[in-house]
């Protein structure tokens, strides 16, 4: 019999479990990574997201390589062909794959025909197994992230006192969020230098005859295991201290401000959460950094990741599919542009095109709130976050999109929509400042689309909104406004929709 291991692009790491099942025989499994160019051309990702998932799989074939594996590296058009013949020139008689994250990547494994076994190894670069979160979550009425955060905690035992939270309180979240008042001086992030292997893949996706996305020049993020662990150290040192209090907060021209930038390492597989988790649990007790700033850190990976993760694999297949509020406005073409004169979406959209990056205010309070309160397609918003975002995968999008961003799962995920008007956003940031839309102004020429578009998702969905109890008291508000008023309002946003407002 032989054994033979497909590693899929997001599972770099060599204690991966399809590979640990075969360590000690190591000399005498082949192994197989594809570049495939049917995968890249279902949506135009950004070019830098093409090249750290490339160079981070031609570096880690190499990592095998030096460490006794057999490795076959293969650029193909699909996943199909280089699997069948290297299924047959190696005489393989089962194929050991760990467990993909993605639904469409394991619905490609049901389906797949090699004239071999195929046998699934259960993916190890999550704490929770799938079996573990469903489990917790059949026992509960409702699945609260803060429920599912505080067990993740006593089950690890992070910035535990035996039973009891490492300073008295589960999370910290009044003291981490600062809005960016005066000057501000975030250090730089750590960027690398391609190497040979990068700059041969930026070569291959500056020229690639596919539609892409956003800007190749610039690339410097890590794309090995090594560099990670440089990037974890470095935001422990440099980012660490003053993560907490500025999480939230906006600035233009920061494009990192004091974020760890380490998701697009956790979801290859080059970092592995539990180490994080711990590396930055011991700077606490050894370095005495904040414990606002280490328990947000902390509640991002072993909360929202974890719980993000389980939650996409306990709702049913149709999850992707659902739009809870019945919206259907197409995706402006600015999206993808940038070209906007509501200077908080030009800012974070420039952002994105330029780095393939924007930290989570951004995400939800800027792109997925303003796509939310002007009726954008679920699916459609989802899409192009997908293709956008350096470390967007299928099961980390849709649950942060469809049920967090745009409420679309009707209240799986969170317990109100994340709606809300320029009031926050000219609190969180100084992207007001410089824009042509006046943040106070609901009605008029120069009244910002946030104000209107705002106003009008509460007035359109209050009869379904009530039944969202937190919803109630903002509610009240609409009684306060005139007839004339929120006919002002409502014409805005129809008038906006109508002839492509930007």
């Amino acid at each position: 019999m032989t054994v033979g291991i497909w590693v899929l692009g997001d599972q770099l790491w060599q204690g991966q479990a399809a590979l640990v099942s075969r360590q000690g025989d190591r000399q005498f499994t082949p192994v197989i990574l594809i570049e495939s160019q049917h995968h890249v051309k279902q949506r135009p990702y950004h070019k830098q997201k093409l090249v750290l998932v490339w160079s981070a799989m031609r570096h880690f074939a190499e990592e095998l390589k030096a460490a006794g594996w057999s490795v076959t590296y293969a650029i193909a058009p699909d996943f199909m062909s280089p699997l069948t013949q290297w299924v047959v020139d190696h005489h393989i008689t089962e194929l050991r794959v760990m467990e993909p994250n993605d639904r469409p990547l394991a619905q490609f494994l049901d389906g797949l025909e090699l004239g071999c076994e195929i046998v699934r190894s259960p993916n190890n670069h999550f704490l929770w197994s799938r079996k573990a979160f469903d489990q917790w979550a059949s026992r509960r009425k409702g699945l609260l992230m803060e429920s599912f955060y505080r067990e993740g905690r006593k089950r690890y035992e992070i910035l535990m006192d035996g039973k009891d939270p490492v300073g008295g309180q589960w999370n910290f979240d009044k003291e981490n969020r600062k809005p960016p008042k005066g000057e501000i001086h975030p250090p730089q992030p750590l960027w690398f230098e391609p190497d040979t292997i990068t700059q041969t893949v930026m070569d291959r996706v500056d020229l690639a005859d596919w539609p892409t996305f956003g800007a190749i020049a610039g690339f410097g993020w890590a794309v090995t295991r090594d560099q990670a662990l440089q990037a974890l150290d470095h935001f422990i040192h440099t980012r660490l201290t003053t993560f907490g209090p500025y999480q939230d907060a906006m600035v233009t021209g920061e494009d990192t401000l004091w974020h760890a930038l380490l998701s697009p390492y956790l979801n290859l597989g080059l970092l592995q959460p539990l180490e994080v988790i711990q590396t930055v649990a011991t700077a606490y007790q050894e370095a005495d950094m904040p414990l606002n700033s280490v328990e947000g850190f902390i509640r991002q990976v072993l909360g929202w990741r974890e719980y993000m993760h389980g939650i996409y694999h306990y709702v049913g297949a149709d999850y992707p599919n659902r739009n809870f509020f019945d919206h259907h406005y197409p995706l402006p073409d600015w999206f993808w542009s940038g070209n906007t004169a509501m200077n908080c979406l030009h800012q974070t959209l420039d952002q994105i095109h330029r780095t393939g990056y924007g930290h989570h205010i951004q995400r939800l309070m800027i792109l997925s709130n303003f796509a939310l309160i002007a009726g954008l397609s679920p699916q459609a918003v989802e899409d192009w976050f997908h293709a956008t975002f350096i470390d967007a995968y299928d099961w980390v999008m849709q649950t942060n999109v469809i049920g967090m961003g745009l409420f679309a799962d009707g209240g799986v995920l969170a317990t109100k929509p994340y709606a809300a008007s320029a009031n926050y956003i000219n609190r969180m940031s100084d992207y007001c400042k410089s824009c042509r839309y006046n943040p106070k102004k609901r009605t008029g020429e120069d009244a910002c689309p946030f104000n209107f578009f705002y106003w009008d998702f509460l007035a359109r969905h209050r009869d379904t909104l009530k039944s969202q109890g937190r919803m109630n008291f903002i509610l009240k508000n609409l009684d306060k406004m005139s007839g004339e008023e929120y006919e002002a309002i409502r014409q805005a946003a129809a008038d906006w929709h109508q002839h492509d407002r930007v």
